[in-house]
């Protein structure tokens, strides 16, 4: 509070504060003051309040969970966010920035959403609601091996409906199959280049000593050949083992 003097103070997640700990904040916003721990000195402060919560706090109010007053101080002018699945229409909006978010992450390129993808992702309830879209659009674009997004649906289940284990594991397990084998297939294809690269640059080295015969510095150095400075041709012919004198 102190730290939020003359600005904005919000308060996350309010239905989640301990009982004995209400009449507290109860307090310091009715008198805008609070006292610090350990400490005889009242501090004023002058904030802007805004408590957010997922729970249903006039229902924690009748079971004793959350005191009333602290409820009618907060409770000044509510705004309720409706749920993703009452505002499906803001789902494609969604979904694309997603899709376009993750994909440059990764350093792919997705350039189409399929209908029934979408379709998909419209139709489910979302029961967590923008965290739960945002998740499973990473996970699809992580599986997606295209330009057109691979969306797991099969992972979305309706509530309350059982799917044996055996039909969801083995599209999982496969999934990942694949991802493990393309990533070391990448790794492997990486490894290849980057000693093609290396190859050439011993032998770009080597034909400019030659050259030179072993002079690394001075206009008509190996540097100068290569148009790099002399330090840098040094560290790489220590990389490489070469030394200048098998040349001279």
């Amino acid at each position: 509070m102190e730290l939020a003097d003359q600005g904005t103070l919000f308060l996350d997640e309010v239905g989640d504060i301990p009982i004995e700990i209400q009449p507290k904040l109860l307090r310091a916003l009715q008198e805008r003051e609070f006292e610090r721990l350990g400490s005889t000195y009242t501090h004023k402060v002058n904030v802007r309040l805004i408590a957010a919560t997922n729970r249903d706090l006039e229902k924690m109010i009748a079971n004793r969970e959350f005191r009333s007053d602290l409820f009618y101080r907060l409770n000044v002018f509510p705004i309720r966010i409706p749920p993703l699945r009452e505002r499906r229409e803001d789902i494609p909006l969604l979904v694309s920035y997603f899709v376009q978010r993750f994909a440059k992450e990764m350093q792919k390129r997705i350039d189409a959403i399929p209908v029934a993808v979408m379709k998909g992702l419209t139709a489910w309830e979302w029961p967590g609601n923008i965290r739960e879209l945002e998740n499973f659009v990473e996970r699809a674009v992580i599986l997606t091996r295209g330009k057109s997004l691979e969306a797991p649906l099969s992972e979305l289940r309706k509530a309350g409906t059982d799917i044996p284990a055996a039909t969801t594991a083995n599209p999982i397990q496969d999934d990942i199959a694949r991802i493990v084998k393309e990533t070391i297939t990448a790794l492997n294809s990486s490894k290849g280049l980057r000693d093609e690269r290396g190859n050439t640059q011993r032998e770009e080295i080597v034909r400019a000593l030659a050259e030179s015969k072993g002079q690394v510095g001075g206009p008509d150095g190996a540097a100068a050949r290569m148009g790099i400075n002399r330090t840098t041709l040094v560290m790489r012919m220590k990389k490489f083992g070469l030394d200048p004198r098998q040349y001279a």
